[in-house]
C-alpha cells in the first residue's frame, strides 16, 4: 500500500471512530444538538425535532461504521464514498454554524472534546482533503487480513455498538465526558480563578453627527464631538475569557436561589426531571418510593426541574410525592443527567452518585 494512503486512511478511520464512539456512549447528547440544529434560530427545521433521536442514533452508527470498515479496507470504494458525502454534509453545517455564529459547540466529538465552530470548520477542511485523497486512491486500500475477516469484524463491530446505544439508552452513558460526572464537585466547577484569562471586547458607536448616522471606534470618542448625538452601541466579543465548566447552574425555590444552602448539604437527592410534561409516570412512580426512602434516612429532597410550580403541583399531587420544587434551566439539567426522571445525590456540592429511574432498586442508600 501506498504510505500515503496509509496514513490518509489511517487519520480519517481514527477520528471518525473517535467521533463516533464518544458519541455512542452518550447519544441522547446528539440528540440534544440535534434539536438545536434543528431549531428556529439555525436551519428553521423545527419539524424534525421529534426525530432528533433517530438522527441521532443514524449518525452515531454511520460514523462509528465507517471508521470500522475504512480501518479493515471492508468495500472500500462504498465506504469512502461514503465518507465523501457525509464529510462534505459536515463541512456545510460546521461553515454555516461558524460563519452565522448559530451553534457555539457542534457536538462532533461530544463532550470529550470541545472546538470552536470555526476550529470544527478547519478539521472538516482537513477531513475532506484527506477524504478526497483515499477517493483517488482507493484501489490501494486493501483488507488488513482478508475479505471475509474484514467483513466478520464489520459485523461482530455492528452488532455491539447497537448493543451500547440499546444500553446508554435505557441507562445513562457508559462515559460520562461531562462536568457533572460522578465524583466531580459542582461548586468548584462553578469557581473563576483569580489569573483566568479575561475576555476580549470591541465597541461600536453609532452617534448623530450634523443629521447623519456615523460609526466611530471607542477610541475615537465621539461622545466628544460638539452636537453630536448618541443613538447606539454594539458591542463584539473578539475573544472568549475563561469560562467555568459549571456556569449556569442555579438552584431556586419560589424564586430565592438556595444553591450555596444545598450545595452545603451532606445529604441532598435531587429528582431531575427537565420537563415534567414528558418525564416517565413509570419513573415518578418509581422515585415516590425511593424519595420515602430516603428521607426515612435523612436525606432533603427535591425535584430538580425546568418546568413550572403549576406543573410540578399536578406531579405532586398525582404522585403523592413529599417533596418540593427547585428550577433550573433545561440545558443544564438535560446535562446533568441523561434521564426523565433521573436522581442524583450530593454530599456537600459533591456527585456521590446518579442514576436512571429504571436502576433506583439498586440505589443503596448511606
Amino acid at each position: 500500500m501506498n504510505i500515503l494512503t496509509h496514513i490518509a486512511r489511517l487519520l480519517v478511520a481514527v477520528t471518525f471512530i473517535f467521533s463516533g464512539f464518544v458519541k455512542l456512549v452518550d447519544p441522547l447528547g446528539s440528540a440534544y444538538k440535534f434539536e438545536e440544529y434543528f431549531g428556529a434560530d439555525v436551519l428553521n427545521l423545527e419539524f424534525l425535532i421529534p426525530y432528533a433521536l433517530q438522527f441521532s442514533v443514524i449518525l452515531i452508527l454511520a460514523e462509528i461504521m465507517l471508521g470500522v470498515m475504512l480501518l479493515v479496507g471492508y468495500k472500500a470504494k462504498l465506504t469512502v464514498w461514503s465518507l465523501f458525502l457525509i464529510t462534505l454534509l459536515f463541512l456545510f453545517l460546521t461553515w454555516y454554524s461558524a460563519y452565522y455564529d448559530k451553534v457555539t459547540d457542534c457536538g462532533c466529538f461530544g463532550d470529550a472534546v470541545k472546538l470552536t465552530p470555526w476550529e470544527t470548520f478547519y478539521k472538516n477542511v482537513i477531513l475532506i482533503v484527506l477524504v478526497i485523497y483515499l477517493l483517488i486512491r482507493v484501489h490501494d486500500i486493501q483488507p488488513v487480513a482478508s475479505d471475509v475477516l474484514a467483513k466478520r469484524v464489520s459485523l461482530v463491530s455492528l452488532i455491539l455498538f447497537i448493543g451500547i446505544l440499546f444500553y446508554v439508552l435505557r441507562y445513562l452513558p457508559i462515559i460520562d465526558f461531562r462536568p457533572y460526572a460522578v465524583g466531580k464537585n459542582i461548586p468548584e466547577g462553578m469557581m473563576i480563578p483569580e489569573d483566568a484569562e479575561q475576555p476580549v471586547y470591541e465597541d461600536t458607536w453609532i452617534y448623530n453627527v450634523n443629521g447623519e448616522d456615523q460609526v466611530f471606534t471607542t477610541e475615537e470618542k465621539p461622545w466628544n464631538i460638539e452636537g453630536a448625538t448618541f443613538v447606539d452601541r454594539k458591542t463584539r466579543t473578539l475573544k472568549e475569557g475563561y469560562v467555568p465548566p459549571i456556569h449556569d447552574f442555579t438552584m431556586e425555590n419560589g424564586g430565592e436561589d438556595i444553591t450555596d444552602i444545598l450545595m452545603a448539604k451532606e445529604k441532598l437527592m435531587l429528582v431531575v426531571a427537565y420537563n415534567l410534561k414528558l418525564t416517565s409516570e413509570a419513573g415518578m412512580s418509581a422515585v415516590k418510593e425511593l424519595s420515602e426512602r430516603a428521607m426515612e434516612k435523612g436525606y432533603t429532597v427535591y425535584c430538580f426541574s425546568a418546568s413550572t410550580q403549576e406543573a410540578y403541583e399536578k406531579v405532586k399531587e398525582t404522585f403523592n410525592l413529599d417533596f418540593d420544587l427547585l428550577f433550573c434551566d433545561e440545558t443544564t439539567l438535560k446535562t446533568i443527567v441523561r434521564s426523565n426522571p433521573g436522581i442524583l445525590i450530593l454530599d456537600k456540592g459533591t456527585i456521590k452518585g446518579k442514576w436512571s429511574w429504571r436502576q433506583v432498586e439498586s440505589i443503596t442508600l448511606d
